[in-house]
């Protein structure tokens, strides 16, 4: 008999040593020293003695060594088999997944382990409980998070759009200024965002009984980082012709100015389109639709809202109004860091 006991090659009795010394599950431990003691001479009642087994079980680890070999010695997995998790389950969640209940007739809008069990079992026909398909699915791929808004229409013009703002930024001329424009909101009432706080505990922030809001317009340069804004009680087209204006100031020797903005109606209202007849060094370059990642001041915006405005403590909207003028002092050129360790008088 080739896998006899007797006849146990030295290179066979190494590895089941090896198992003996260094296995984690003690059960095939056991079984490779009673295979050792077997294989040094001694009989089934002494091995089930020096190993506390009984003889028949001894016998069957015997069986099973010269039935299968080594493998015949590691145990079998444990509890209940996994009968309900097949290949073809897991294919069918799959399909599922990438559909809507809606598709299927349920009023849902997402999936539940509960439904997606139930159109398993209706269309495949396969028997499957819904704990066992919230286990599956992370193992398929899937976890529970939150989904993104699309855009459902596109701009036929962004990419003629891009290539110009590019080809802008790239040909940089003497006597040319290139700015990113756009226009934000200033709440009194404060934006809630995280902050240290105490474990257990939960910081909290005063809010007014009444909100006030006030606009502001800004320029960034996009080659010096330089800040140009202006404000106004209301996003009107009076806030945009006055950031304009500042810009035409400040900005006296300058050939052109080109301003990359994106398609608020403000920006193209009729006395916006009278102003620039009388104003020919203003050039405007509309960013793509709903592409609001291509103006970089949008960063400038969020510094303000996270350095100023989050979470602030002011009594009054003047106050407030004070330290976003401080902001936009030491700000320039952006993007930088004076702001972050800026005092709040000069």
């Amino acid at each position: 008999m080739p896998n006899s006991i007797y006849a146990m090659p030295r290179p066979v009795r190494r590895r089941l040593k090896r198992v003996v010394q260094k296995s984690s599950d003690k059960e095939h431990a056991r079984r490779a020293q009673a295979l050792l003691h077997l294989a040094g001479g001694h009989s089934v009642t002494g091995t089930a003695a020096l190993n506390f087994a009984a003889r028949s079980s001894v016998g069957r680890w015997r069986s099973l060594y010269e039935e299968y070999g080594e493998a015949g010695l590691e145990p079998a997995q444990r509890g209940r088999s996994p009968w309900t998790v097949t290949e073809e389950l897991g294919d069918a969640l799959v399909q599922l997944l990438e559909q809507s209940p809606n598709d299927y007739g349920y009023l849902r809008a997402r999936w539940s382990s509960e439904l997606l069990a139930l159109v398993v079992r209706e269309v495949y026909c396969i028997e499957v409980h819904a704990s066992t398909v919230r286990r599956l699915l992370p193992r398929l791929g899937f976890v529970w998070r939150r989904a993104r808004p699309t855009l459902n229409r596109r701009d036929p013009k962004k990419n003629r759009k891009l290539k110009a703002i590019n080809r802008a930024l790239a040909r940089r001329r003497l006597g040319t200024e290139i700015f990113y424009v756009d226009e934000a909101d200033v709440d009194f009432n404060p934006r809630i965002g995280p902050t240290w706080t105490r474990r257990g505990r939960q910081t909290g922030i005063v809010t007014p009984g009444q909100n006030i809001k006030h606009y502001l317009a800004g320029a960034l340069n996009a080659h010096t980082g330089r800040v140009v804004w202006t404000e106004h009680p209301r996003k009107n087209t009076t806030l945009f012709i006055k950031l304009l204006e500042a810009l035409r100031r400040t900005y006296r020797a300058a050939r052109k100015l080109v301003l990359i903005l994106d398609n608020y109606i403000i920006h193209k209202s009729m006395p916006v389109q009278r102003w620039l007849e009388n104003n020919p060094k203003f050039t405007f370059l509309f960013q793509p639709t709903y592409s609001p990642w291509v103006n970089r001041i949008e960063r400038l915006w969020k510094t303000m809202h996270d350095t100023i405005t989050r979470n602030h403590r002011c009594k009054n909207f003047r106050e407030l109004a004070q330290r976003i003028v401080r902001f936009l002092e030491v700000v320039s050129p952006f993007p930088g860091n004076q702001h972050a360790r800026a005092l709040l008088e000069r």
